[in-house]
């Protein structure tokens, strides 16, 4: 992944669900069913994959 694509602007639902895109999930080796801890910050929200066994 280059660094022109480490940003990307998703919609919250009315669920207040995002989707996260692709590219990421696929840098980030997340897959369906596995879970990511959020973590928030003065302004921003990191994910990071966990894993849980």
């Amino acid at each position: 992944m280059s660094i022109q694509d480490n940003e990307v602007l998703v919609k919250i639902t009315s669920a207040g669900t995002i989707s996260i895109p692709k590219q990421f999930r696929k840098y980030m080796d997340v897959q369906k069913g596995e879970y990511v801890k959020l973590i928030l910050g003065k302004d921003r929200l990191i994910v990071r994959k966990i894993v849980i066994s």
